[in-house]
């Protein structure tokens, strides 16, 4: 097995790793080479690549992604290997906790490689539409003076320094502006569209704001405002779940304050 650097011209020999139901990995992949806070690899036998990974490292927060092995090579351990492979990579650079979204079948591999759970991510998609559709009042949309208080206010939910990834997407963005104050905020064309709010009346709005044209949603399950009101808006849950899982020190998330996650590979 050799482990190397995936690059540009890895990406169309990629796609045939594609797990069912989930958005394009060649996607991902392209904005992994394009950021140099992105470490995406690539594990090759034989000149064929079987398997696949990346971290995302946010100054003292890292996160694994799109650790994929192809199915005629999996039980090989290689899915760990690619895990330990980032790991250490993680630790030469000084960072001192890692996160990750695990599904059911990568969730033993984590265990195994010192990973432990501290939250589920919980999955709804529209059932029926029950949203009023009136004016936003306190909804507006993005001004470059509010650029620093919406990366305070990433940082203060996520428990992480984003910025780097926050920063090209928040020009296009949505807050709930209130009493003075930025209250919540929805990133629509980032990931999954984001939506974090220090009250729930700003999450509710944001999420009504939102899910007037968007079907899917994943919350936290310790936000259970935000899932409540996902069920009036029409929304049933699916058999889908999300663990979170860590290793190192833990981080301050404030998991109620998030009404929509970015991804699976953020968080």
């Amino acid at each position: 097995m050799q482990y190397d650097y995936l690059t540009y011209l890895d990406i169309e020999q990629i796609k045939c790793l594609q797990p069912d139901g989930w958005p394009d990995i060649t996607d991902a992949f392209r904005f992994y080479c394009d950021n140099d806070y992105c470490n995406p690899i690539k594990v090759s036998l034989d000149g064929k690549i079987v398997g696949i990974g990346n971290s995302i490292i946010f100054e003292k927060t890292a996160w694994l992604a799109h650790i994929i092995v192809s199915n005629d090579f999996r039980n090989q351990g290689i899915g760990y290997k690619i895990v330990d492979y980032l790991q250490n990579d993680i630790k030469v650079k000084g960072v001192e906790t890692s996160l990750l979204i695990a599904t059911e079948l990568g969730e033993p591999v984590y265990k195994k490689a010192g990973f432990r759970k501290v939250s589920d991510y919980r999955y709804f998609k529209k059932e029926n539409d029950l949203i009023k559709k009136e004016f936003f009042k306190n909804i507006q949309p993005y001004k470059e003076a509010f650029y620093m208080d919406l990366i305070k206010l990433d940082n203060y939910v996520s428990g992480e320094n984003r910025e780097n990834l926050l920063k090209n997407y928040l020009n296009k963005s949505f807050v709930f502006y209130a009493n003075n104050m930025i209250q919540g905020l929805f990133i629509p064309n980032l990931g999954e569209g984001p939506i974090f709010a220090l009250t729930t009346d700003a999450g509710k709005e944001l999420m009504r704001f939102k899910y007037s044209s968007v079907d899917k949603a994943t919350i936290p399950s310790e936000n259970q405002a935000g899932i409540e009101f996902i069920k009036e808006l029409g929304f049933i849950e699916t058999n889908t779940v999300g663990k979170r899982m860590i290793f190192g020190e833990d981080i301050d998330w404030k998991p109620e304050m998030i009404y929509n996650r970015i991804g699976g590979n953020f968080g």
